[in-house]
């Protein structure tokens, strides 16, 4: 079976695009009842559930969760396809279930996901509150971790358009084995989560785009990952970033899905046991490389030389929908800054929304070229 072709066939349609809640993805674990062991692992802050779904009759315990920051989707929709796999190809998945048992948050913050926040009702960050326990998804999460304690965790996260490795590319996935300590020492479990993050990143890169990059590795205590790693237990960050002209991260969502085929070794074709924890650090790390839109070698008033001008989008939620909206983010600084979308005005001046002055933070709805008489956006 070629992995690519069964994904593109049979990936997880009901959910797409970037505002992903509780109501999308309930009625889809209302059809999993017979095929998985779907439960309910506690309540938000504003009450409403928290799914937990298990699976597979091994000794070797894996924890996931996702959407710990309510407005990071994609691995939620990468589990979901996931989710899809393993019930479709039960003799390819046969002997992964017989050694592992699954245990899987798919959404950790339910209350977030509905207003599409990364906090949570209460206006804190889930991963910040590893050592307080202050809200009750975070004691959910924890109570699972005591109990269960796991042989590997796998801590699911979007990151910024922003972020991208050196070549450049930008960075569709990055990965972290968290620190256990501010020393960074390469403890066992580090050693575990590092050799199996090279053995994800080979098979990707392999297969698919080199566009992998790897998270900054700085101690927080009060991360859950870094916590979870201080406790003896293996853990792996994912970060699903940016895929040219993929703002709804439908690219991206694939590349998750093919690191957790090969992280549980499900693609007979392509065999990756032996690798060197030590190629962890290989990887490129993860660099503040792009803005969405840039405009090079602009004439604005009032300035002796030529100026860079970049843009960011914000995205807000908009009748159950979410809308990119571009807003005005700097001039000027670091021309090595590159644009995920980038014009060349050569000398030329811009209309911004009809106007010529430029506002810091300013909406943006159009940006026309004086000079060429072309509307750019």
């Amino acid at each position: 079976m070629q992995i690519t072709t069964w994904y593109i066939r049979n990936f997880e349609d009901r959910l797409n695009g970037r505002y992903v809640a509780i109501k999308h993805i309930l009625p889809i674990l209302e059809d999993y009842q017979e095929l998985f062991n779907v439960s309910v692992a506690g309540y938000s802050e504003n009450g409403v559930e928290i799914p937990l779904v298990s699976f597979g009759q091994g000794e070797k315990i894996v924890l996931i969760w996702s959407q710990m920051h309510g407005n990071e989707s994609t691995t939620t929709k990468a589990l979901f396809d996931f989710f899809k796999f393993i019930t479709l190809n039960k003799q390819t998945t046969k002997t992964l279930l017989s050694k592992h048992t699954f245990y899987v948050l798919p959404m950790l913050n339910p209350d977030g996901a509905a207003k599409y926040t990364r906090e949570n009702a209460n206006g804190v960050d889930l991963n910040r509150d590893a050592q307080d326990l202050s809200q009750g998804e975070s004691k959910v999460l924890r109570s699972i971790f005591d109990t269960l304690q796991p042989d590997l965790c796998l801590n699911m996260h979007d990151q910024r358009s922003i972020f991208g490795i050196v070549g450049p590319k930008p960075a569709t996935l990055s990965f972290l084995a968290p620190s256990a300590d501010v020393l960074k020492t390469i403890t066992p479990s580090r050693k575990v989560a590092m050799g199996l993050i090279v053995k994800m990143k080979n098979y990707i890169n392999a297969h698919h785009h080199n566009q992998i990059g790897r998270f900054d590795d700085t101690y927080n205590q009060h991360c859950v990952g870094d916590s979870f790693t201080s406790s003896g237990t293996p853990t792996i960050l994912f970060e699903a970033g940016h895929f040219k002209d993929d703002y709804n991260r439908e690219q991206s969502r694939s590349f998750v899905f093919y690191g957790l085929i090969a992280l549980f070794d499900l693609d007979i074709t392509f065999q990756n046991n032996s690798v060197d924890y030590n190629e962890y650090f290989t990887i490129p790390e993860n660099q503040k490389l792009y803005k969405d839109l840039i405009l090079y070698n602009v004439h604005v008033d009032g300035k002796a030389s030529l100026q860079t001008i970049s843009f960011q989008y914000k995205e807000k939620l908009v009748k159950q929908k979410i809308m990119f909206e571009l807003h005005f983010d700097s001039m000027g600084g670091d021309n090595n800054v590159l644009g995920h979308q980038h014009f060349d005005l050569q000398g030329g001046k811009i209309l911004v929304n009809s106007h010529q002055n430029i506002i810091i933070g300013k909406k943006i709805s159009t940006i026309f070229d004086i000079n060429r008489n072309l509307m750019l956006i």
